[in-house]
């Protein structure tokens, strides 16, 4: 049972109740109430909340024909969002369709050839072959990219990640493409500066594999199929109920 923190004309606000408030908050919303000042920040305005619900009650807001007039709006809104939500989720993907697309449709799964590398970035060319005599005398690239590099890249060793053909600039792009894995260049100028280049990873062109993308086709199979159901639905009820347009 929650632990009950405040009690208002006899109605309690527990702990779940404070925590699940908070979580009806915006990220952003919510950075400004953490710790216990802003956690009792908004304890009190659950307090404020529960005074002017207290007030309603005595002053029997419910039975107010202006009340009423908003609690039915609420209701109507309700209703409509619900019965689209129930309709919504009964929509269902299975792995069977997922396949059928992927079988039918490769050319959306192709796959350019990448490459993955990590660099070392610095302002001259003096300096670059200096670090490479460096590696070659034991230092380690991730190493070195760490001490030396002006890159952001250099908080993870230097690593780029994966990349293809058209996502770098064309002097680095050529040299690490060319590469070994795992030897180092020679320093490669680009408009950045130097570049010691140690190409890691490389992947052929080719067909994605189905577990790599089923998630993402089921998700944009679902949305398709709940668009569909949704506006069979309407042409139904259209048909059942009277549309008249002025």
């Amino acid at each position: 049972m929650s632990k009950v923190l405040v009690k208002v004309n006899g109605r309690e606000i527990t702990e779940s109740d404070l925590n699940a408030f908070f979580q009806t908050l915006g990220q952003q919303v919510q950075a400004q109430f953490q710790g216990e000042q802003g956690m009792q920040k908004l304890l009190d305005e659950l307090v404020f909340q529960e005074l002017f619900y207290a007030e309603a009650i005595d002053n029997e807001v419910e039975n107010t024909p202006e009340f009423q007039s908003e609690l039915m709006k609420v209701k109507e809104n309700l209703l409509k969002q619900y019965n689209i939500k129930k309709l919504v989720e009964s929509v269902e993907i299975s792995d069977e369709e997922a396949k059928a697309f992927y079988d039918e449709n490769p050319q959306y799964f192709q796959s350019p050839e990448q490459v993955q590398a990590s660099h070392i970035l610095v302002e001259t060319e003096e300096e670059a072959k200096n670090i490479k005599s460096e590696i070659e005398g034991g230092l380690g690239f991730e190493e070195a990219a760490t001490k030396y590099s002006s890159c952001p890249s250099k908080e993870k060793g230097g690593d780029l990640g994966f990349f293809q053909k058209g996502q770098m600039v064309p002097e680095f792009e050529t040299a690490a493409f060319e590469l070994e894995e795992n030897v180092v260049s020679e320093p490669v100028q680009t408009q950045f500066g130097y570049h010691l280049i140690k190409k890691t990873g490389h992947q052929a062109s080719g067909v994605q594999e189905l577990p790599m993308v089923i998630h993402q086709i089921k998700q944009q199979l679902l949305i398709q199929k709940q668009n569909h159901a949704y506006m069979n639905k309407v042409e139904a009820l259209q048909e059942k109920y009277a549309v008249e347009r002025f």
